[in-house]
Parts: structure tokens; sequence; C-alpha cells
């Protein structure tokens, strides 16, 4: 997952509403969203096992990006996505999960995980300050941090307050989110070790890297607060298809 708008605790209706890109090689063997076996509701990464977003009807959320750190990524045997399912399937509140992540957060390639339950939203970056309590408000997440100012952030945290302020949103509205094609200007870049070619084509929000790389699906998430929770993936690659599920909170 690299791209996450949302909004926390800040709507009359609902609790979260979310809308995210995950991008990802197309070769990679993935799963749509679906309930598993476990309970949680999510696509599932066939490579690895794990997944980039999700949800426990018990009212656990969970989602992840990237960091990009290219020059210092190496080989790991743990793979990120076990850190979204490992809280969705625990009974542990979101503060204490991410004091155990924390402990080990040098096992894995650079991450932003973002854990709620029905209380409170909190973020942990292996490349952050530690455990933050996310305040209630609109925010954006890329490659970076939380709210890290890169162009495709700010759009995508400008088009959520926009949308926000002319209606209560619905699934169409968020799935018209993160599909913007532009690119960044060069003096906007991030330095995070791709190319200079690289690193402009993956500036966009919905991102299409020739035949082999780019936006694979669109996730759009509204929990409201009276426990209804509805969840829709477009997916993009191979094909389109379009895949939703909806469940109340017990």
């Amino acid at each position: 997952m690299c791209l996450i708008s949302f909004s926390w605790n800040a709507h009359p209706k609902y609790r979260l509403i979310l809308v995210a890109n995950r991008d990802e090689y197309f070769n990679r063997p993935t799963q749509s969203l679906h309930q598993w076996e476990s309970g949680i509701y999510a696509g599932k990464d066939l490579k690895e096992g794990g997944t980039w977003l999700g949800f426990h009807p018990s009212g656990r959320f969970a989602a992840l990006t990237n960091y990009r750190d290219i020059r210092n990524e190496i080989p790991r045997q743990r793979s990120r996505g076990e850190l979204v399912t490992g809280f969705l399937t625990s009974s542990e509140g979101p503060k204490d999960y991410l004091k155990k992540v924390e402990a080990i957060q040098d096992e894995y390639n650079g991450f932003n995980l973002l854990v709620a339950d029905m209380e409170n939203l909190y973020v942990l970056s292996n490349y952050g300050k530690g455990i933050e309590l996310v305040d209630p408000g609109v925010h954006a997440i890329s490659n970076a941090l939380l709210d890290s100012p890169w162009p495709k952030v700010t759009k995508a945290r400008s088009q959520f307050q926009e949308l926000l302020a002319k209606k209560t949103p619905e699934m169409d509205d968020l799935q018209g989110l993160l599909q913007s094609t532009e690119l960044a200007a060069e003096e906007q870049l991030p330095a995070t070790g791709l190319t200079q070619e690289l690193e402009k084509a993956v500036s966009a929000q919905f991102i299409r890297v020739d035949d082999y790389y780019g936006t694979v699906n669109t996730s759009a998430l509204l929990w409201d607060r009276l426990g209804e929770v509805r969840l829709r993936e477009v997916r993009t690659v191979p094909e389109r298809e379009v895949t939703e599920c909806a469940f109340r909170l017990y």
C-alpha cells in the first residue's frame, strides 16, 4: 500500500473514512478482498501470506505502507504484511501491540503501520519517533511519515477535505479519489534512492511504470459510529474486478 488518505473521528456519521491505493509489481500474486478463515476482511499477498489493509469484525483496523529508503533496503526474512494480520488477529490493544512491534522493528524494511480499535488510532514507523496517537482530522500517508508534504500526499489531503466539505461521502465518491496521474515537478521530488526518472514516475497518485509496476487496486472504507462497516476494492491489474464486503461489528 503506497498512498492512504483518511478522516479519523472528525465526521458526525463515520468514525473512519478511508481510501487507499496499493502499488505493486504486476506479477506479484494477490487474492482480492474476501473474508479469511481467521475472520478478517482483507486482500491477501499470496507470496508472503500477509496483507496491506484489513478489518476484523471485532472492531480492529490496520493498514500499512512501505517507507521508501532504497539504499538501506536489504533482504529480510520477515514480511511487513504480517504486521497487519498480526494486529487484526490479536486481542491486544493498539498501543500494546505496537510496543511489541517496536521492540522488533529493525527486523523489517521501512514501514508505516496504522492500527485502530473503536477508541484510538495509532501509527508507528521504524523511521519515526516511536508510537504516535493520530489526532482527529484528515490525514494522508505515502512512503514517508504521516502527513509528510510530498505533492501527492498534500493533494490527497486537499481532495479529501474538499469532498467532506461538500457532502457525506459514499463509496463511489471515495473511489474517485487518488486517481490523479499528474507527476510532481522536478524540484518537488523526494530523494528516496530511486533514479530521478523513477522518482518522477512514482510521484503520481495513480502510478503506471511501463507494464510491470504501478497502482493495482484502490480500496475504500466507511466505518460508521453505529458499528456498520463497508469495504470495497477496485482492482485494475490484471483486469478490472470489484469486490465489496459489509458487516456489523460484534
